[in-house]
């Protein structure tokens, strides 16, 4: 793993919903993490059928067709590359936009504010590093070794990376969103 989960700080005071209390806008992240996952395995089983030689090139392109991020993306290379921009929009807008105003509404989360921003510039190398291995992939599509260890890594970083948020945000961005 790329970062101690045992470290991270939390905050139970503030993720712990109130009896009674709607939590239903936080479980709008929980909607997009959702969306992040079901393309992330969708993903990870198309570079493991390409890789061990059960998938050819068009049925991968028919299998993407059907995803939704792809976007009119028809090459194993170009929906990874897309779903790599996703992710960072995604965590690029939290950064810049949500975590300062979670942070004003309830300054207990700040540390794990903090933690998550941290973890999402190893979650932005992570990609970069996704980044390389398709470049490697499209100059040698024999190579797959690498795209597959990096696809891997970013799954274990992304999934830890969402529950852990999920955890800790859900009942505060309820509350924040709720106007309470």
């Amino acid at each position: 793993m790329l970062w101690n989960e045992s470290t991270r700080p939390t905050v139970p005071a503030a993720r712990t919903a109130r009896p009674g209390e709607d939590v239903s806008a936080g479980h709008h992240l929980v909607e997009v993490h959702d969306h992040l996952r079901d393309e992330l395995e969708r993903l990870r089983e198309l570079v493991v059928q390409v890789a061990g030689g059960t998938l050819t090139t068009a049925a991968a392109r028919s299998h993407i067709a059907t995803m939704t991020l792809r976007q009119n993306n028809w090459s194993l290379g170009a929906h990874c590359a897309a779903y790599c921009r996703f992710v960072t929009l995604h965590h690029t807008t939290e950064d810049q936009q949500l975590f300062p105003q979670l942070r004003r509404f309830d300054p207990r989360l700040a540390p794990v504010l903090d933690r998550l921003s941290e973890e999402h510039l190893v979650i932005h190398e992570v990609l970069e590093r996704v980044d390389r291995a398709l470049v490697a992939f499209v100059a040698d599509p024999e190579g797959t070794a690498e795209l597959r260890g990096a696809v891997d890594l970013l799954a274990e970083a992304l999934l830890s990376h969402l529950s852990y948020e999920e955890d800790e945000l859900v009942a505060p961005l309820g509350r924040f969103m709720g106007g309470g």
